[in-house]
């Protein structure tokens, strides 16, 4: 089964919601409408072959989830899916009366400490080392192995693309030889040195991750010894990796947001963390998740730059302290009772069928 079969077919629809900024209440003329739902699969479907357990748009701002995967999320405490059965009334679009069965306090447990404010917290943390890839661009243009590479040659330590140019020579042209016990440390030779001297130059191509090593007659002295930062070349690697993957996938108008109000974060992902740091402690006290949100105004202060990167680290802070005691006073169950859950679910599926 697969998404058009499900999307707007109240044969299998059991929910379809709106959802995001727009259930939140946080939404702009620029927000996007995004759409949850719940279906139940064919009865020949679900014993067969063809059982799907999720389905989504190509875009994925239209996601249904099958029941039985609605109902597991359930009992993780996924925020997503909590929202999505506590959904303001004003955002559902489709209800099967089944759905009234299924309430939210059979679910909503104490995990919903480290679902909601320790997910939350763990973003704000990774917000300035994400956004260093923001203010501090790196080129489009890879370095290679040689760019870490640095030739000794007397008392003098310079880079081997200097000592190259110096010597007009191509590295092509060289060859290295390991030096015993010492880590990333060769001797270096030239093929001028010896019609024998059959090179295979210091690296053998953009995309390598070392040096290449060469065959050297014996008895030929070294120009020079020349240093490989591999550990230095790998993090550079793993850096320029996620850096352009990040470019590639950011959303181009949080980005531009993020430089206008110039932030060293991105004040829209720092919005939806404080708003779940908020709805744990709502949880924890109210017992009830409210998807709604009448911290609107705090939250698009934070959207709009209002505070800095260390103000709201502080904050963060201090309200997870907070919360993790509010949770230990809570009357809440540690988790949901998964026999009742999945009583529920089977007589459910039963009477659909």
């Amino acid at each position: 089964m697969d998404f058009h079969q499900v999307h707007n077919n109240k044969d299998v629809l059991l929910l379809q919601c709106i959802s995001g900024s727009r259930a939140y209440g946080l939404d702009t003329p620029q927000s996007d409408t995004d759409i949850k739902g719940v279906y139940l699969l064919p009865k020949n479907a679900f014993f067969g072959l063809a059982f799907a357990e999720q389905v989504a748009s190509e875009r994925n701002d239209i996601v249904y989830y099958e029941l039985r995967r609605f109902f597991d999320l359930l009992l993780k405490n996924n925020p997503n899916i909590l929202e999505l059965l506590n959904t303001p009334e004003n955002c559902i679009l489709y209800r099967h009366e089944i759905m009234e069965r299924i309430k939210p306090d059979l679910f909503i447990s104490k995990l919903c400490n480290q679902t909601f404010a320790g997910y939350a917290f763990s973003q704000i943390k990774k917000a300035r080392s994400l956004n260093k890839k923001i203010f501090n661009p790196m080129d489009k243009a890879r370095k290679t192995v040689l760019d870490f590479c640095f030739v000794i040659a007397g008392s003098q330590t310079v880079t081997l693309n200097h000592w190259l140019t110096e010597k007009y020579y191509d590295q092509r042209d060289c060859a290295l030889v390991n030096i015993s016990h010492v880590q990333n440390m060769y001797a270096l030779f030239h093929k001028s040195q010896s019609s024998e001297l059959k090179p295979f130059g210091v690296f053998s191509g953009e995309n390598a991750n070392d040096v290449s090593l060469s065959s050297v007659p014996k008895g030929l002295e070294p120009l020079a010894f020349l240093s490989f930062n591999k550990d230095g070349y790998s993090v550079y690697c793993k850096t320029y990796k996620e850096y352009w993957s990040c470019v590639e996938n950011r959303n181009e108008n949080r980005y531009q947001n993020t430089l206008e109000n110039g932030k060293n974060y991105d004040t829209k992902n720092m919005m939806h963390t404080f708003r779940l740091l908020n709805m744990a402690e709502e949880i924890a006290t109210e017992q009830q998740i409210n998807v709604h949100r009448k911290d609107r105004e705090f939250l698009f202060r934070i959207k709009t730059g209002a505070f800095s990167y260390e103000e709201l680290l502080k904050m963060a802070s201090e309200k997870v302290q907070k919360i993790e005691d509010l949770f230990r006073k809570s009357s809440l169950p540690n988790c949901p009772d998964e026999g009742k859950v999945n009583e529920l679910l089977v007589s459910i599926r039963n009477d659909l069928y």
